[in-house]
């Protein structure tokens, strides 16, 4: 492999170093390399060297991450107001932080423009008039950017598909009034528009043509600092799905937004930590059913969403049938263990709790360390206590060591704010 290569699979991880990891802290367990986050962020600098490259912090917002994020010279672009704080915890100025808002609450706002006192260079994204209209009542005149819905959405599942979504942004014939309006009361420097998450392949036309539609509008509005055309870059979470050509995509990004009298922004946030990360988990219980063979572990769908809200597909490997065969990645089997379809569930009381269906595996047993590839971005994130099961605990990789950045959540912590009252 190349020194910064353009995708890591699940392979190419040690697995020796996961089953060391897992023995000492206990599973369900997330693992972030930071160094791989680095690799990353240098990857998208070099691609869009002219460009600003905003983290969407909303992918990974563990402090770990978002420092070596920012060391690396990322932005960060903000989506509530919990984000925000973390940022500036993570040792962000308020230059490098944009807040994003969508439909806010009143208390978002608040801590914002509270933030914004202290920080006069921060940026507010709004999504609405109405929502211009709050930020005026509560005294904010500082930097403003409009987000644009542009009528163009892409993204690897319908929920995500936010550029031709009614919930997210201005539309498009209405923004140069609203632009106009606000510039009377506010440093108006920006416009904004996202097509989606996990845009690859066809969808990278969709996504061409919002920033074709973001480059007419900013030539007709004129007078702005920078014009984000979001982020949404996919990467590829089957085996055999070939990387992002990341070169190829700048290119067509730059081709596409045209002439502008102002600076090219985008906001990767799945490409940055995606591949960077893998879930550790144990096998429980081994089930023999009529049509295939379910197997038990002990991340579920509180653990790791995706798999039931999206239907998404992540690389799975057996890592103590690899340690049997004396295999060093994590990609090893067990001749002995001939690879059966088999059903992988956790032990959430749902039947959406299933991480894949049918899937060739070297035959489980009791006991035994699966590794699940691409966890990095909207694992740890999209966790939580349903059937009020704590939270796993999180490791970072970083220069060969290793470290506790999250510790597990226990038992007695999930009445902590009932216990209080």
């Amino acid at each position: 492999m190349s020194e910064n290569p353009d995708v890591r699979r699940l392979a190419d991880w040690d697995g020796e170093s996961l089953r060391a990891l897992a023995a000492e802290h206990d599973t369900p367990l997330y693992v972030m390399d930071l160094d791989r986050v680095r690799e990353n962020c240098e990857r998208l600098k070099s691609a869009f060297p002219d460009e600003e490259v905003r983290y969407a912090v909303k992918a990974h917002t563990g402090r770990a991450v978002l420092e070596t994020v920012r060391e690396a010279g990322l932005a960060a672009e903000c989506a509530s107001a919990g984000e925000v704080m973390r940022a500036f915890d993570a040792g962000y100025e308020g230059h490098e932080v944009q807040y994003t808002a969508v439909n806010p609450p009143a208390v978002d706002l608040d801590y914002v423009v509270d933030a914004w006192e202290e920080h006069p260079d921060l940026t507010i994204t709004v999504g609405a008039a109405d929502t211009v209209d709050r930020l005026r009542e509560r005294g904010f005149d500082g930097r403003l950017c409009v987000r644009v819905n542009p009528g163009v959405g892409a993204g690897h599942h319908e929920k995500v598909q936010t550029g031709a979504n009614a919930k997210f942004g201005v539309p498009y014939d209405r923004v140069p009034d609203l632009l106009a309006e606000a510039r009377e009361d506010f440093d108006v420097v920006g416009i904004h528009a996202h097509a989606g998450s996990g845009i690859s392949g066809d969808d990278l036309e969709n996504h061409r043509e919002l920033v074709r539609r973001m480059g007419e509008l900013a030539r007709d509005v004129g007078e702005l600092e920078f014009v984000d055309v979001g982020g949404g870059f996919g990467v590829p979470y089957h085996e055999d799905e070939p990387p992002l050509d990341l070169e190829a995509v700048a290119d067509a990004t730059r081709e596409a937004i045209g002439d502008i009298d102002a600076t090219l922004a985008v906001e990767p946030g799945r490409y940055v930590v995606a591949d960077a990360g893998v879930l550790l988990t144990r096998v429980n219980t081994v089930k023999p059913a009529d049509d295939t063979t379910v197997v038990g572990i002990d991340a579920g769908m509180t653990t790791l969403l995706r798999p039931a809200m999206y239907g998404s597909y992540h690389a799975l490997a057996n890592l103590s049938a690899a340690e049997a065969d004396g295999a060093d990645g994590a990609d090893g089997a067990d001749d002995d263990r001939v690879a059966i379809p088999v059903t992988v569930t956790g032990p959430i009381c749902e039947s959406s709790d299933v991480l894949c269906e049918d899937r060739p595996l070297p035959r489980p047993a009791r006991g035994d360390l699966f590794a699940i590839g691409n966890a990095g971005a909207y694992g740890y994130e999209m966790a939580s206590t349903y059937n009020s099961r704590p939270r796993p605990a999180e490791v970072a990789l970083e220069s060969g060591d290793s470290r506790l950045v999250r510790r597990r959540e226990q038992l007695c912590e999930l009445t902590e704010l009932e216990d209080h009252v």
